[in-house]
């Protein structure tokens, strides 16, 4: 064992033990185990994995945020259009009762069931985020027309909430509001005109195509509400999961501040020691040796 060997050995331990203090002091200073992936193969494998799944669960959390949002406005939209057409039957039953009524009195009755009819029209062109929510897939602003008459797209607008699972959020117009040329819109028109001209028949007929579309209305309501609790659940299942996985993730990645302040205490004393060690090797000299 010659000096040279012993100097290089010593020099070689002290860089080893720098290192290593340099290391805990990085983890400690950022806060994370694996800083770059030699750090650790293993767990930086884990960690991608677990960031792919965390970045998963994210996306339905805002898949089912915006669905949430969708199946709201349409709740809401349902809910004002049920009591619109509620409105328009009592008036159509007040108009049934031609006898009683003048013509001045029916054509005022008339007038309101238009404009609930006009205000219907309106609502049933509710947006969200500038897409029409009974328009189906249409790219236009407008579900429909003026007329009544439907200009929208068929087809459901979906959000995957979960693995495998996509729900419906938005409603069909034409399900609810009816064909055209025999929708909602046309059976207002109608009673409108039957209380008008006092025809107590035409306005049974209005009456009852009322009922029916009332009827409609009721059941997209429940459909709405039932994806809405659908939509609700898979939120919660994804916020869970995403807690979970950034648990996970933080036991991977993570620095363990008390483990790693006594490892950066025990690293310090052994550099310490190494150096007080390297300096009695190093200590002789030429002279030493002369002597």
């Amino acid at each position: 064992m010659t000096q040279t060997m012993m100097s290089q050995r010593s020099l070689a331990g002290m860089q080893l033990g720098l290192t290593r203090l340099a290391r805990v002091q990085e983890q400690i200073s950022t806060g994370r185990i694996i800083n770059r992936p030699s750090d650790s193969p293993i767990d930086a494998a884990s960690a991608m994995n677990l960031r792919k799944e965390l970045g998963e669960q994210q996306q339905y959390l805002r898949n089912t945020a915006d669905g949430l949002a969708w199946l709201n406005t349409a709740d809401s939209t349902l809910s004002s259009m049920s009591l619109q057409i509620r409105k328009a039957r009592e008036l159509g039953l007040q108009g049934a009762n031609t006898g009683a009524l003048s013509a001045d009195a029916r054509n005022a009755l008339a007038v309101e069931i238009e404009g609930i009819r006009d205000s219907l029209i309106k609502v049933s062109n509710t947006t969200y985020l500038d897409r029409p929510i009974f328009g189906g897939i249409t790219a236009g602003s407008k579900a429909y027309d003026d007329s009544g008459a439907f200009v929208g797209v068929a087809g459901g607008v979906t959000r995957a909430v979960a693995p495998g699972v996509r729900i419906d959020v938005n409603v069909d117009g034409a399900s609810i509001i009816g064909p055209n040329g025999a929708n909602l819109f046309d059976d207002l028109s109608a009673l409108a005109g039957a209380i008008r001209t006092g025809d107590s028949a035409a306005t049974a007929v209005g009456l009852d195509a009322l009922q029916t579309g009332l009827g409609r209305v009721t059941t997209a309501l429940a459909d709405v509400g039932s994806r809405t609790v659908r939509v609700e659940a898979a939120e919660q299942a994804a916020l869970d999961a995403e807690l979970s996985i950034k648990t996970s993730l933080s036991e991977v990645e993570n620095t363990d501040l008390p483990k790693a302040l006594m490892e950066l205490k025990l690293q310090e004393t052994a550099y310490q020691a190494a150096l007080a060690a390297t300096a009695r090797v190093m200590q002789p000299s030429l002279i030493d040796f002369l002597r």
